[in-house]
């Protein structure tokens, strides 16, 4: 194209792909415009049941808790809490383990972390997670010591395995805040508010109000009278109906705005969380979302940004299957569970494909062959018939006819609503696939005290058994001076001169080994069982 050009007498300029994004990019970034305070954006992170949905319930004066499956927060909500001093928003990541990806994108989208500790429980891995995670953004942190209306609270114990991971006390010479609260009776909530404002205030946040909206994507999901519905966070700009947006491969014209109450609301501005209507699909938890003001153009970015993913997909596949053939060869059989995956949102389907996917063992791979958002439909049932594969549903359910299709062909299906449940049934299913091990018991060991020739054994060994049981037909070893010099089979146990099936600690016996004749006084016999032993990951 370049020679056609250049031979027609004009001067090519390539293009890139990059170009059009870098065009519509400078399109909505105005070069001067004034900023305005905004609300400070507060994550809640900690380990697992240390109560921080529990403390932004008391903040918000609402029971949300009671609504989440086994009381944990499956993905994220963002709230907005009006105080006497001053709005705050509030993004609740889950505290499990398997949502790290989901607590690294909370920790992008945010000004300050609160890290809540529970003050009879200290720190757990989790915590220490947290920390990194608020470290890596480079995000001041509020320890906020919780329970501490426990009997067992133990707050000191709490700064002392924090300092162990760095995080000091201003009391102790450092720069972190301690607020000791209890989300049970109030204890302590109105002096954390007070804390953050604080620190907001010291920050200096601002964003500008008079330009095309700019912000993250909190979470997504597909519903099934409304298409899909994105919970946005919006960092700059504002927000309308109406409006054109951008977020990844996904675009779309905004038909309705709502409040995290899920009331309606005409515009939205920095730092307020929204659900908005009217994007083309799913985009991702963690994308960068923009107001673009063509359509035509949003299309043409849209595609062009599926296009490379897609071409990025197919390089990834190609090299996989290329990887597999070479890993088959070298690994020779390895076991594979296969998993379709389903859920009801982006954030939990990231973070449990991640999980499982690191249940693998080096006999027993898993691999998550499909994972979407949305019910279980008929295309999933027949994927995992054709894959032998077992299907997991995450708060969603199979479709008429998946149902009719699974009970049909007999598909492994299950449904969770709690996260660990997920992880511990793959587990025990992987552990299920493992090769038992093969594990020696010993049952008796027998001193040799004498030798005598026998016409039809060779030699028998006189023993007293000086430990366990000594029985018939059982693999043996003989060992000098603690050195096995032989291993083989016990071919006649006798006691006095009448055969028997076995012989207890503290008896004598003459024991004949099988093909075996150098048997001296001061050996050890040592009699062994081999068991199969299940294993676990």
């Amino acid at each position: 194209a370049v020679l056609l050009v250049e031979e027609m007498g004009h001067t090519a300029v390539l293009q890139n792909d990059d170009d059009l994004e870098m065009e519509v990019l400078a399109s909505v970034q105005p070069s001067d415009i004034s900023e305005s305070a905004r609300a400070p954006v507060v994550t809640i992170m900690g380990h697992v049941d240390h109560g921080k949905t529990s403390l932004l319930d008391y903040i918000r004066s609402s029971r949300v808790a009671a609504g989440e499956a086994g009381g944990i927060t499956q993905h994220i909500g963002a709230y907005q809490v009006k105080t006497n001093q001053g709005v705050v928003t509030f993004l609740d990541t889950p505290g499990h383990a398997a949502f790290t990806a989901m607590r690294a994108r909370g920790a992008q989208a945010t000004d300050i972390v609160i890290l809540v500790v529970a003050a009879d429980d200290g720190v757990m891995p989790q915590t220490k997670e947290a920390v990194e995670h608020s470290r890596a953004a480079g995000v001041p942190m509020i320890i906020a010591v919780n329970k501490i209306d426990k009997e067992e609270a133990d707050p000191e114990r709490v700064k002392q395995e924090l300092v162990a991971l760095e995080v000091v006390p201003e009391e102790w010479g450092g720069d972190a805040i301690f607020v000791n609260v209890s989300a049970k009776t109030g204890q302590g909530v109105d002096e954390l508010l007070e804390t953050i404002l604080l620190q907001s205030e010291m920050l200096e946040l601002k964003a500008p109000l008079e330009m095309a909206a700019q912000g993250v994507v909190i979470e997504a999901r597909l519903d099934k009278g409304r298409g899909a519905v994105a919970s946005l966070l919006v960092q700059k700009g504002t927000l309308k109906k109406g409006d054109i947006v951008l977020s990844g491969e996904e675009f779309g014209r905004i038909r309705a705005v709502f409040d995290e109450n899920g009331k309606p609301v005409k515009e939205a501005t920095p730092s307020m969380p929204v659900e908005i209507l009217g994007l083309s699909g799913i985009p991702e938890a963690g994308d960068e979302f923009m107001v673009v003001p063509d359509e035509r153009k949003a299309k043409e970015l849209a595609s062009l940004r599926q296009n490379r993913n897609r071409a990025g997909v197919l390089a990834e596949q190609q090299s996989a299957r290329l990887e597999g053939l070479f890993n088959q060869m070298s690994e020779g059989d390895v076991d594979e569970l296969k998993i379709v995956l389903k859920t009801d949102v982006r954030g939990s389907l990231e973070a449990l494909r991640d999980a499982l996917i690191n249940i693998s063992h080096e006999e027993v791979k898993v691999k998550v062959i499909s994972a979407g958002v949305g019910g279980i439909n008929e295309g999933d049932a027949n994927l995992a018939i054709a894959a032998g594969a077992i299907v997991i549903g995450f708060n969603v359910r199979a479709d008429a006819s998946a149902r009719k299709l699974i009970e049909g062909k007999g598909i492994d299906l299950h449904y969770y609503s709690i996260i660990y449940d997920v992880i511990d049934e793959v587990k025990r299913a992987v552990s299920g696939l493992l090769a038992p091990e093969i594990q020696e018991q010993i049952l008796g060991v027998a001193n040799v005290r004498d030798v005598f020739r026998s016409p039809k054994f060779g030699a028998v060994a006189g023993c007293m058994v000086t430990e366990g049981v000594v029985k018939r037909n059982l693999p043996i070893r003989v060992s000098r001076d603690n050195v096995v010099i032989y291993e083989g089979q016990l071919e006649s146990l006798r006691r006095f001169k009448d055969d028997v099936n076995e012989v207890k600690s503290g008896m004598e016996c003459g024991i004949a080994v099988k093909n075996y004749t150098d048997v001296q006084p001061g050996d050890q016999i040592e009699v062994f069982d081999r068991v199969e032993v299940k294993r676990t990951l």
